[in-house]
This record gives C-alpha cells, structure tokens and sequence, in this order.
C-alpha cells in the first residue's frame, strides 16, 4: 500500500487520537490527600451539561466555533474571491472534475454494500466521465441516465450494522459522528489524489477543491443563518443526522414507530356519586 504522505498521516492521526479520546474515559482527578474538605464540583454551563443524546457537547461546541471561525476568515473570504475572478462555466467545470474524482470512494462503497448494479452504473459513470467528458470537466453521463450518487465508508458500515456512536464535531471536516469519522480513514485511502507522488501538486488540488466546494455553499449558508434561530450548533446537529439517516437508506429511511402513549385510550369516566 502506498505510504500516507506526511501532512495527512499527521492530520490522521490527529483524527484518530480524538476518536479514541471520546470513546475512553479519563483518569479520575483525586482530592489532595492533605485536604479534609470534598472537592466541590465544578458547576456546569447548560450549553455543555450532560446530554445522552450529544455526550461530547462540550468538545463539539469548542470544534464547532473553531470551524466557525475558520469558514468566516479564511474559507468564506477565498470562496467569494474565487467567485468574483473565476467565470461561472469555469467553476462548474471544476466542480465535475472533483465530483468525478471522488467516484472510486462511491464504486468502492457500492461494492462493499453488496451494491452490484448501483457499482456497475457508477463505473459506467467514472469512464464516460472521465474519457468523453475530459477527466470528469464535463459530465455527459448525467445526460445519458448515469446519476450521481454519493457512497461513504460511513454509510457501508452503517449498512453492516455499525452503530453511529456519538456525535462529533472534527475540525475543518465539520458534523460527524463516531462510526462516519473512521470512515473519513478509509475514504481518504480510496481517494485518487491521496496516492500522487508530488505532494506539492496534491496538496494544492484539496485547496482547490475545498474552495470550489465552499463556493457552491456560498448562497446555503444565508439559508442557514436564517433558519438556524438562536442556536445554530443544534440545528446543524439535528440536520446532520437526518441527512445521514436519509444517506444511509438511500432517501427511503425506515418510518419510526410512533409512541404508544400516543394511542392510549383514556378509561372511562366514572359516573357521579348520587348523594
């Protein structure tokens, strides 16, 4: 297997150092041995108190504001300059060449998911793209009934039966959970680019590519900030499970039984008592 180039494998592991961090529980802090006093507990701000269903709130909300801040002063600025300089029919251009980049991660996905015809079409997509449509600039087999569909690791393990575990915020990747942060591991070894011996050119494709996919959010992230109300952390939160759960069952996800409470009868009243 090729070697992961530096930078990545540092950045990897970084990512794999956090994952293991939020599924370990740390050493307990105990009292000084001098002291005849308990320690008082530290009281807990509401936006970080105990969650079950975002354990690691705490951490999320610190990675959230970090991404936060990264998208307003670098990410946002580069995607409006690029916007401004570089002509429409260009950036779709653009666009199809990454998209068409990532189709080995789907292919490889579709095979794993026991996908054979979604593998076989996605295939069939890769090769016209990438020969009549220039390497994936153009994309004529969308017009020929090839559509695109969009396969992670994450979701195969999904299919196999893999919990999601809890949610997690990584830095610069933004919304994910346990089960879909490894899976980011995988996708990158199933990435083209990953594997290019000139690190200097590989290393300005994912700058490229991270700008052009910040410019095709530009206009969804007023959406965001005006649907978001005074907490976007949870909006984004509940709107990335929900969109993973879609991705996950293909846009047909399972009806969740409603609750039984719901369709309790309430017993008779019982008649007045006649003095």
């Amino acid at each position: 297997m090729t070697p992961i180039p530096e930078c990545p494998r540092l950045f990897l592991f970084a990512v794999g150092f956090l994952l293991c961090g939020c599924v370990t529980t740390g050493k307990p802090v105990l009292p000084d041995e001098a002291s005849t006093e308990p320690a008082a507990a530290a009281p807990q701000s509401p936006a970080v108190a105990d969650n079950p269903d975002d354990p690691l709130e705490g951490f999320n909300r610190a990675m959230y504001t970090f991404n936060e801040k990264l998208d307003k002063y670098v990410m946002k600025p580069l995607a409006k300059g690029y916007r401004a300089v570089v002509p429409t029919v260009a950036r779709r251009g653009v666009a199809n060449f990454f998209s068409n980049l990532s189709e080995p991660i789907t292919i490889v996905n579709d095979l794993l998911q026991g996908k054979l015809k979604r593998t076989f079409a996605d295939l069939g997509r890769f090769v016209v793209n990438t020969t009549i449509g220039i390497f994936g600039i153009f994309d004529p087999a969308t017009s020929i009934g090839l559509e695109k569909h969009d396969e992670d690791f994450g979701q195969t393990l999904a299919v196999w039966g893999v919990d999601e575990g809890p949610y997690l915020v990584l830095p610069f990747f933004g919304p994910s959970n346990l089960r879909d942060g490894v899976g980011l591991v995988a996708d990158y070894e199933a990435y083209p680019p990953t594997h290019m011996e000139e690190t200097s050119t590989r290393d300005k494709l994912i700058l490229v590519e991270a700008v052009s996919t910040r410019d095709r959010l530009l206009d969804a992230t007023d959406i965001l900030e005006q649907a978001a109300g005074e907490d976007p952390y949870i909006f984004v939160r509940e709107a990335y499970r929900q969109r993973r759960r879609n991705q996950v069952y293909d846009g047909n996800p399972p009806q969740e039984a409603p609750d039984s409470l719901l369709f309790e009868e309430d017993p008779p009243a019982k008649p007045p008592v006649k003095p």
